[in-house]
């Protein structure tokens, strides 16, 4: 058995999961993103700033994907939001089988929004559908001006392109004008946001679009 037939079982098996997930997602009348990004891009903070500023006006449930710890979970908790810490153990991405299995610690009829946040990486998880309403990808101005062209896969899988810590480029060799085209580039539809989470600069524009998202998608709940 061929290495890619082996890949392509692993990914039906995960579709599939996710389909079921999306089903009960919209059973929920829930809104659903998938966070991603590579290490280091100001993912957790960002997610920080969205809990602060939402306070009150959403209801928010958090599961935190890592590696090996849990300290994003602890410092998201601090926000009095339901989360669910999945450890990995060494993987580099989450599968749509350990979002089910977390689902279980929720109750889903007094959540509006769900945000999962993914581990680390872009690579892998470009390929594993969650069940969300769509992939967030976060990069920041210290990764360079290329980065959407290393890793067009996450790109092209995004709905939502977030350039994070904008407040530094003044500081590093970067041009949020120029991320911003390559990775249009590769995805022509992408809706972007500039955000800082040490100036709060661009947090209100990207929780306002939160709020009409989710508004689409909660009826009458």
């Amino acid at each position: 058995m061929s290495v890619l037939t082996i890949e392509r079982k692993v990914l039906e098996k995960n579709d599939d999961v996710a389909r079921r997930n999306r089903e009960l997602f919209a059973q929920h009348k829930l809104f659903v993103i998938n966070l991603v990004s590579s290490p280091g891009s100001g993912k957790t903070s960002l997610l920080e700033q969205t809990l602060k500023h939402l306070n009150g006006s959403l209801r928010i449930a958090v599961v935190e994907g890592d590696v090996q710890t849990d300290f994003d979970a602890q410092r998201v908790a601090k926000f009095n939001v339901p989360v669910v810490q999945i450890v990995t153990n060494g993987g580099c991405h989450l599968e749509a089988k350990l979002v089910h299995d977390a689902l279980a610690n929720f109750d889903l009829k007094k959540v509006d929004l769900l945000v999962i946040e993914n581990v680390g990486n872009l690579v892998c998880p470009a390929n594993y559908d969650l069940g969300e309403a769509m992939k967030v990808v976060v990069v920041s101005t210290t990764e360079g001006d290329d980065k959407p062209l290393k890793y067009p896969g996450m790109f092209h899988h995004a709905s939502v392109l977030i350039v994070n810590k904008i407040d530094l480029v003044p500081y590093v060799n970067s041009n949020p004008e120029v991320i911003k085209q390559n990775a249009l580039r590769i995805n022509p539809a992408l809706k972007i946001f500039e955000t800082s989470c040490t100036t709060t600069k661009g947090i209100p524009e990207w929780c306002e679009w939160l709020r009409s998202q989710t508004k689409v998608r909660d009826g009458s709940k």
